[in-house]
């Protein structure tokens, strides 16, 4: 497998594509918080992105990748979060079909959400084998295209406009935080950072979810087993596209614990006025426990997304 799947005109064509429907998100600094790294602290606002995260760009160039005969059958995946959403939404976009296969003890506010931008919901046992299987069904059904959350060339390269947008918003960086999960933003950003700065990389996931550090330190994939962390969009394990760029592009990997997780939230909803889901916060968390590396630096985090369930907010504080 290359390093480097996706070219640096793939992502800037990416770019292009998804520029007339996606935000420009703005990258806001913090006094509070850029005080206790020791450092300039760029936030890259993903949170305020169409749909509440990132997976925007990633879903939308998808399906803007598509032939008008692939497009017009639709397009389908399993996702009980973000993704599912904004394929959703992209489907919508386009006037097309979509159909997401959810878990059924997805939250309500989600199954909501994907609903109310037209798709169909299609509801299996809340394991990854049922999803699996449910979704091959529902793919020879209806014919649709299959658009998976991350291990996706065409996802990756829209993903990776969001550190595009980062380098053009802020040239001088020194580093750049980024959650990881199944890896399609992680993997993307290292790529334009690469592409357009030679910067830095640094992944950041929970302790109690660290597949990807374990996976990065041993050199193949050790995928997840049922992890149980606040941060609930960074569960799932590396994909084979992904976690080659990740290995060879990232620098390091950082886990924090729930606890850090927690406070990070918190310090960026009190100080910064921004409400991020937890899993947005474990890169803010993971700058803040390596501050020390970083004194006198500028280095950016991407805040992933900003779909947090309202009603556990005062339980996740807790941590």
């Amino acid at each position: 497998m290359m390093p480097n799947p996706i070219s640096q005109e793939q992502i800037q064509a990416a770019h292009q594509r998804i520029a007339p429907y996606i935000h420009r998100t703005p990258l806001l600094t913090n006094q509070t918080i850029a005080e206790l790294v020791g450092a300039e602290v760029f936030l890259k606002c993903e949170n305020l992105q169409k749909v509440g995260a990132f997976k925007a760009r990633g879903a939308m160039n998808a399906v803007l990748s598509l032939s008008a005969d692939e497009r017009q059958k639709g397009v389908a995946t399993h996702s009980s979060g973000n993704h599912g959403q904004a394929l959703a939404w992209a489907a919508k976009k386009m006037g097309i079909p979509a159909y997401i296969v959810m878990p059924s003890n997805s939250p309500q506010v989600k199954v909501d959400a994907v609903r109310g931008y037209g798709a169909e919901v299609i509801f299996c046992e809340p394991t990854l084998q049922a999803r699996e299987e449910t979704l091959e069904k529902v793919l020879y059904k209806t014919r649709a295209h299959m658009v998976h959350p991350y291990n996706d060339y065409r996802v990756i390269a829209g993903q990776a406009t969001c550190a595009k947008e980062i380098l053009e918003q802020q040239p001088e960086l020194d580093a750049i935080f980024c959650p990881v999960g199944g890896g399609g933003l992680l993997s993307g950003t290292a790529l334009s950072a690469h592409y357009f700065g030679n910067v830095p990389v640094y992944g950041c996931e929970p302790e109690m979810a660290d597949d990807a550090k374990r996976s990065f330190d041993a050199g193949y994939i050790i995928p997840s087993t049922n992890p149980q962390t606040i941060a609930d969009g960074l569960k799932t394990s590396l994909g084979d596209k992904t976690f080659p760029i990740i290995r060879e592009r990232v620098t390091d990997i950082y886990t924090v614990s729930e606890a850090e997780i927690g406070a990070a939230m918190r310090l960026v909803w009190e100080r910064a006025k921004l409400v991020i889901e937890p899993s947005a916060a474990v890169g803010v968390a993971a700058l803040l426990k390596h501050s020390a590396n970083f004194k006198g630096k500028k280095v950016g985090v991407i805040l992933c997304g900003g779909n947090v369930d309202l009603g556990k907010v005062g339980e996740i504080f807790k941590n």
